[in-house]
């Protein structure tokens, strides 16, 4: 089969396209015909060597930790998951991924994967899906009326939050680019803004987007007392305030099929819009990780296989 791989640590030019040995699955996993996976921002810091330390991977290394595609094939004590079934995955960070045209998953992590959208569109939802349930209802506790204040909202996970927190009855402010903020208005967020003309507290913070160690500490001065701030640039500690009861959490998104279910069932339903901005052959892989690495990459891109 073909795959995506990398035989050692570098910029995009260490990844090839090639032809590999087809994986066998093991107990309790499924060999899944790959539709899809997705380029998130780990990928790019994962290949370049900037993770060995909580993503140990063995190399060479395939990319691609989301996953849409087809159940080809069951391996011993599988439950609740048949040959032909549609399924999307967010896959384990530091085994072999989904850039490839068949990939072992555990049958575990798997959900149903929507029928609302097509296979390969599936697999913009998992890992950053999950990142904003996780942020938001986990970490976060957000109820309806409360006031979130999504820094980054215009990304792709900032995309999810924005409805998610909508969809909770939460008052949803986003600071996003010039070039976002009407798809963060269509996404249904109450308010566009400046990260600097927040005048009234928020209860929930989030920050998805890399900031400077300032920037993110202003946050908690847009954090009532008691409020939370929650930030996915874990390189980067988020600061609380323990004299007025503000906690700080950095958060590392886990897989979770349940949650990943009712993502699905959100999007089957209406209540949850998958957006994907670009979609490239599994071969353009390398031009992918070229533009982001350079900045060039908006919106969410799916790998089709």
């Amino acid at each position: 089969m073909k795959a995506i791989r990398f035989h050692e640590y570098g910029d995009p030019g260490v990844l090839r396209h090639e032809e590999v040995e087809r994986p066998v699955p093991g107990p309790g996993q499924v060999l899944i015909q790959v539709a899809a996976t997705s380029f998130n921002g780990v990928d790019g810091n994962i290949r370049a060597g900037f993770m060995q330390g909580p993503i140990p991977v063995t190399l060479p290394h395939t990319p691609g930790i989301d996953v849409s595609g087809i159940v080809a094939e069951i391996g011993p004590d599988v439950t609740g998951v048949e040959v032909s079934d549609q399924v999307v995955g967010f896959l384990p960070m530091v085994a072999d991924g989904a850039a490839a045209e068949f990939v072992v998953a555990p049958a575990d992590i798997l959900a149903p994967a929507p029928t609302s959208i097509p296979l390969v569109d599936a697999a913009a939802l998992p890992i950053v899906g999950l990142t904003a349930w996780q942020a938001l209802f986990e970490h976060a506790k957000l109820t309806a009326g409360q006031r979130v204040l999504i820094n980054g909202a215009g990304g792709a996970v900032g995309g999810y939050a924005v409805q998610l927190a909508k969809n909770a009855g939460a008052y949803v402010l986003g600071v996003a680019g010039p070039h976002s903020g009407e798809q963060v208005k269509a996404a249904g967020a109450d308010e566009v803004v400046d990260f600097d003309a927040v005048t009234t507290p928020v209860d929930v913070a989030l920050n998805l987007a890399p900031v400077e160690p300032a920037r993110l500490a202003a946050l908690l001065d847009l954090i009532g007392d008691g409020g939370v701030l929650v930030n996915t640039t874990v390189w980067m500690p988020a600061p609380g305030d323990e004299k007025r009861g503000v906690r700080g959490i950095d958060l590392f998104v886990r897989s979770d099929a349940a949650q990943l279910a009712h993502l699905v069932a959100l999007v089957d339903s209406g209540q949850l819009r998958v957006d994907v901005a670009q979609r490239f052959p599994l071969a353009e892989l390398p031009t992918v990780h070229t533009q982001a690495a350079a900045g060039a990459l908006h919106g969410k891109t799916v790998i089709t296989v």
